[in-house]
């Protein structure tokens, strides 16, 4: 709350002091918004401590206005939670274009189920969903046939060892331990290119449900393939949520964890 007083003045009738707040914000080097409207005038604060405005007793109006001081902190509060953060989604990606066909590449975000504490837990890892997309003509592509691919963030480990001359395959069936399990099979094969100028990526697909029998393949050169590993890089910590736990790290919960069990095995571990 803030203090206000009316006090009488010699030379315009009597003036209005505002007292600084009791409470005071974490950017307290930035002062509170103060107003008043006198007559239909607009005069500023004197002072950036103590507010006081001289005006004439008639029709007298004070606005205190506290601007989005508060806001940056709040924001980053909502953001280091796992759910439900405020922050607009950001769709982001990584595309290689050539002859033959298009490819894609997205990152999606984890998952995660609140526990009986109050707290999160990792309930799913994210993953990186590639598209590839057939050509339909100069420029131009099919996406309507486009076929996906999941990479967990162990297939992405295996394309970033990958060596110029390293080859590695992955199996997925969409439908395992369902009904429909082997009636689909998509089979993803990175190999280098027989000039050493980089990777090809193949996925073939095919699906007895609709009676689809789908190859697309695309070159990926050095160059492309050095993004890839670095983007995977960047992106892996943030598919395991780590960046998450990272966040909500606080010196008193470490301190209550190694008071509560001294002998834990994580110290057990950490004293070898």
């Amino acid at each position: 709350m803030s203090n206000f007083s009316l006090s009488p003045s010699p030379t315009s009738g009597f003036s209005i002091s505002l007292q600084n707040p009791t409470k005071t914000s974490p950017y307290h080097h930035q002062p509170l918004s103060f107003s008043t409207s006198i007559n239909n005038t607009i005069f500023t604060p004197l002072n950036s401590h103590t507010k006081t405005f001289k005006a004439l007793p008639k029709n007298l109006s004070l606005t205190c206005r506290h601007s989005d001081y508060f806001e940056p902190q709040q924001q980053q509060q909502q953001q280091q939670q796992p759910h439900g953060a405020s922050s607009p989604k950001v769709f982001v990606g990584y595309s290689i274009y050539k002859g033959k066909a298009a490819l894609t590449i997205e990152p999606r975000s984890p998952e995660f189920a609140p526990i009986n504490s109050g707290a999160f837990k990792l309930s799913r890892e994210g993953m990186v969903m590639l598209q590839f997309a057939p050509a339909a003509g100069v420029r131009q592509y099919d996406w309507s046939r486009k076929q996906v691919f999941s990479l967990s963030v162990t297939e992405m480990g295996s394309i970033i060892s990958l060596g110029a001359k390293d080859s590695c395959e992955f199996f997925h069936d969409p439908n395992k331990g369902r009904s429909d399990e082997g009636k689909v099979r998509k089979v993803l094969k990175v190999e280098p290119l027989p000039d050493g100028s980089g990777h090809f990526f193949n996925l073939s697909v095919q699906n007895k449900l609709i009676n689809l029998d789908e190859n697309i393949y695309i070159p990926v050169t050095k160059a492309e393939f050095a993004v890839l590993v670095s983007a995977f890089n960047f992106v892996l910590p943030y598919l395991l949520g780590w960046h998450t736990a990272a966040n909500s790290f606080k010196p008193e919960d470490t301190s209550r964890s190694n008071n509560a069990n001294p002998r834990s095995g994580a110290e057990l571990e950490w004293n070898r």
